[in-house]
């Protein structure tokens, strides 16, 4: 497996829709976050009549035998919510501040702070396991991330603590379910299915209060050794009716890394094809999807002053976008104006 390849992918998919052109948050689309690979808590996707998912279910086909190991890793979005106090007694003595208001907006120093949703990486990394084992005895892995609250002190030129940027993040629970079941004679198909058993009180709950207790941007790596998956998008005709016969949920499973490598499989929430690529050309993250990076590198800087200081303070991964664009090199830039690639041979097609 090449790792830097795999998770070059990964990384992308987990951070499909993070934040959209023209990244601020005072912008329409980035009012309504996080649509890919959504993982809700059960009890909500349940009281939004099943519109919102609460499990993710992939289904593929492993080569094998009784030598084979598999291993499992679901990587997902956890998000943070930040919100902004005012000071009520502004002091230079952090015990000594305790009273605080909710602001939507708070200057101080020539910066904007305001609430947002941020959002960090999770793994949860399922023990190695055999493949006839699990054949013979499914396994369910349940997971606990524990609630957390930070604090960090405004200050003033003075060095007076105004205000307070509180960032919180929600439990989450889950569980993960394998199983694997031999179709034929070194033939398994492997299912792996996640599950958001996360408590929440319904009522009034918000979509923004549910997705602080999701899984978001949801996606499954599956590794093997001794054996090797089999394309879904593009089955052999021997086992092409097996394919047929998986079952995927919000999920599209496909072959990673190097091309012709069958050992590791990527089920992302958005379609993608077989051993898919980065264009190498590309000089980061853009989160946009179908992304074209000279439009957006273009765009971005044709944008004025305060909206280029609103990305810049709304979230740190706007600003590092921000900060590469303008910085480009011309060279790098022109790069960007049009890549030939070479064609594929589809099967069946004469060239």
């Amino acid at each position: 497996m090449n790792a830097a390849l795999v998770d070059g992918i990964a990384k992308a998919v987990l951070y499909e829709g993070y934040m959209l052109y023209p990244y601020r948050p005072s912008a329409v689309k980035n009012r309504h976050r996080f649509n890919f690979g959504v993982v809700y808590p059960r009890s909500y996707g349940e009281a939004q009549g099943g519109s919102d998912a609460w499990a993710m279910q992939t289904e593929c086909l492993l080569l094998g035998n009784a030598e084979t190991q598999c291993m499992v890793r679901v990587r997902f979005l956890r998000l943070v919510t930040r919100s902004i106090g005012a000071s009520l007694a502004p002091s230079s003595e952090p015990s000594s501040v305790a009273a605080f208001e909710d602001v939507e907006r708070l200057e101080v120093n020539g910066k904007t702070f305001q609430p947002w949703q941020e959002a960090v990486e999770e793994v949860i990394e399922v023990t190695e396991f055999n493949l006839s084992a699990l054949a013979a005895q499914p396994m369910q892995w349940p997971f606990r991330l524990p609630a957390k609250q930070d604090r960090e002190a405004i200050q003033d030129e003075g060095g007076l603590i105004v205000g307070i940027i509180l960032r919180e993040k929600a439990g989450v629970t889950g569980i993960i379910e394998l199983a694997a079941d031999r179709v034929t004679e070194g033939v398994f198909k492997l299912t792996t299915r996640i599950s958001n058993t996360s408590r929440i009180e319904m009522g009034t709950v918000s979509r923004d209060e549910a997705l602080a207790r999701s899984l978001v941007a949801a996606h499954t790596i599956l590794e093997v050794r001794d054996g090797e998956f089999v394309s879904l998008v593009d089955p052999p005709e021997a086992y092409r009716e097996f394919a047929k016969a998986c079952q995927n949920v919000g999920t599209w499973p496909v072959l990673v890394g190097e091309e012709s490598q069958r050992d590791t499989m990527l089920s992302s929430p958005i379609i993608l094809y077989d051993y898919p690529q980065i264009a190498p050309e590309s000089p980061g993250d853009l989160f946009d999807g179908a992304e074209i990076d000279e439009i957006l590198s273009l765009r971005i800087m044709t944008m004025t002053e305060e909206e280029k200081r609103e990305m810049r303070e709304s979230d740190e991964r706007a600003r590092q976008i921000l900060e590469r664009t303008e910085t480009l090199p011309e060279e790098q830039l022109m790069r960007l104006h049009g890549a030939l690639r070479g064609p594929r041979t589809v099967k069946g097609e004469t060239t």
